[in-house]
C-alpha cells in the first residue's frame, strides 16, 4: 500500500489529523491497534478551547458539537466553603465548550466513514521503519498476515505508550516527567450537573471538581492515595466524600447516581522533545503529558496536529519545507505553557503530602490573590481558554485553502 502520510492511532488526534489532511486533497492511512469499541470506550477529556473547536470546524465535523455542546463563559474556584468566579469572558473575551472526548471521537469517526476511508483497526504489531529517510514504511499484521505501508510521513499519534515514540532511538530523545503523589478518583453518572459551570474545589480533605458532560451527565473527581484501588470507593463512599469537600450550596445539588464508569488516574507531567525525527512526527500523548487539572491534553492534541496540518500542505501545495522544520519548535511553545500551567494549577487546588502548615498558608494567601486581583484572575481566565495558536508559515491564502474542501483528495486504505 501506497499513501502520502501514514497516521499512527485512530483517537481523536489521529481522526483530526486524517480529517484535515482529507480536506486538504492530501491521502492518509490511519492505523489503530485497537477496536472501535475500544477506543470509543476511553472516557476522558470534556473541555475544548475555541481554537479546537475552530480546527474541527475547518475538518467539517463540528455540527453535532454545536447543536450540544454547553457553552461555559467562566469556572468557580471553591475554598473555605465559598465559590468564587472567574469570569473568563469579561476577562478575555473568550469561552470554552463542554463536548465530550468521546462524542469528539465519534464525529471524527463517522466523517472518515462517510468519506469511505476507515481506518484499519486491530492492527497487531504496528511497527516503524527508515523514518530517518525519504520513503518510511510502517508495518503491521492483520487477519494474520503481514502487510506494509509505504508513505512520505509518519505521524505518531498513538498516545503515552504507543510504538511511535518508542521506535525513536533513545540518544536522539530528550524526556522531562513529573509524576504526582496522588491520583484522581473519577465517576460518571447520568445525574444534572450540580452547577452551571465546572466547580474546583480546594479543600483540607483534598481536590474535588465537579464537571459534566451534557445537561443530564456529570462527570465528578475527588483526589486520592496512589495505592487507593477502585473497589476500596464503593458510591456511597464516593457521594459523601465529594459532597464533605464542596460548599453547601453545591454539596445540597450534587444528584446522587449509580456510577456509569469508576476510575482511578495518576496524575503526570510528561515532556519528550523533540518532537520531530526525520520524517516522523509525534503528536498528542505519544509527546507530551499533562495532568488533567488545567483540561489541556486533548487541545494540545489539536493543536499539534492543526500545525502538523499545515506543515504538510505547505510541503505538498508550494514544495516549501519551512512548516516541516518548525513543527517541534512551534508545538513545543505552547505545549510548556500548558505544562506550566497544568502544574500551576494542579499544585494550587490539591492537597500536597508533607505541604505543612506554611505551604497550607501559601496556597490560602495565592486563592485570596487569585480571587481578588483583576490581573491574576486575568492570567488564570487567559490559560484555561487557551493561548493562541503558534504562528503559521503559511501565507493567508494557503491557510484558507487548508480549510476549503479538496474535490481532488486520493486518501485510500
Amino acid at each position: 500500500m501506497r499513501t502520502q502520510v501514514a497516521i499512527i492511532g485512530a483517537g481523536p488526534a489521529g481522526l483530526l489529523l486524517g480529517a484535515l489532511l482529507h480536506r486538504a486533497g492530501i491521502a492518509a492511512v490511519i492505523v489503530e491497534q485497537r477496536s472501535p469499541a475500544y477506543v470509543l470506550g476511553r472516557i476522558r477529556a470534556g473541555v475544548l478551547e475555541q481554537t479546537t473547536v475552530a480546527l474541527l470546524e475547518q475538518a467539517g465535523v463540528a455540527e453535532r458539537l454545536h447543536r450540544e455542546g454547553l457553552r461555559h463563559d467562566g469556572i468557580e474556584l471553591a475554598f473555605d466553603g465559598r465559590l468564587h468566579r472567574i469570569d473568563f469572558q469579561a476577562l478575555t473575551g473568550k469561552h470554552v465548550t463542554v463536548y465530550g472526548q468521546t462524542e469528539v471521537t465519534r464525529d471524527l469517526m463517522e466523517a472518515r466513514a462517510a468519506a469511505g476511508l476507515p481506518p484499519v483497526y486491530e492492527a497487531q504489531g504496528v511497527s516503524l521503519h527508515d523514518f530517518d529517510g525519504t520513503r518510511p514504511v510502517v508495518r503491521y499484521r492483520k487477519n494474520g498476515s503481514l502487510r506494509e505501508i509505504e508513505c512520505d510521513f509518519i505521524a505518531g499519534c498513538d498516545g503515552f505508550h504507543g510504538a511511535s515514540r518508542a521506535s525513536v532511538p533513545a540518544p536522539a530523545l530528550t524526556t522531562h516527567e513529573k509524576v504526582y503523589p496522588f491520583g484522581w478518583l473519577g465517576v460518571l453518572a447520568d445525574a444534572p450537573p450540580a452547577r452551571d459551570e465546572l466547580v474546583y474545589a480546594q479543600h483540607a480533605r483534598g481536590f474535588a471538581l465537579c464537571s459534566q458532560r451534557s445537561a443530564t451527565r456529570s462527570r465528578y473527581y475527588v483526589q486520592c492515595a496512589l495505592d487507593d484501588r477502585v473497589e476500596q470507593w464503593s458510591d456511597a463512599r464516593f457521594w459523601d466524600e465529594l459532597r464533605r469537600r464542596l460548599p453547601e450550596e453545591v454539596a445540597q445539588r450534587v444528584t446522587v447516581a449509580p456510577a456509569l464508569e469508576k476510575s482511578i488516574a495518576p496524575l503526570r507531567s510528561f515532556v519528550a522533545e523533540p518532537m520531530r525525527f526525520g520524517r516522523l512526527f509525534l503528536a498528542g500523548d505519544a509527546a507530551h503529558i499533562v495532568p488533567p487539572t488545567g483540561a489541556k491534553g486533548l487541545n494540545l492534541a489539536a493543536s499539534d496536529v492543526g500545525t502538523l496540518a499545515q506543515a504538510l500542505h505547505e510541503f505538498y501545495a508550494d514544495k516549501r519545507s519551512a512548516g516541516i522544520d518548525a513543527y517541534s519548535q512551534r508545538c513545543l511553545s505552547r505545549v510548556w505553557k500548558a505544562e506550566r500551567f497544568s502544574w500551576w494549577f494542579t499544585s494550587l487546588m490539591h492537597r500536597l503530602p508533607d505541604q505543612g502548615e506554611f505551604g497550607a498558608r501559601l496556597q490560602q494567601a495565592e486563592l485570596d490573590y487569585l480571587v481578588g486581583s483583576r490581573a491574576a484572575a486575568g492570567a488564570l481566565a487567559e490559560n484555561y481558554v487557551g493561548l493562541p495558536l503558534p504562528p503559521s508559515s503559511l501565507r493567508g491564502d494557503e491557510q484558507r485553502e487548508l480549510h476549503h474542501d479538496a474535490s481532488s483528495a486520493t486518501a485510500s486504505a
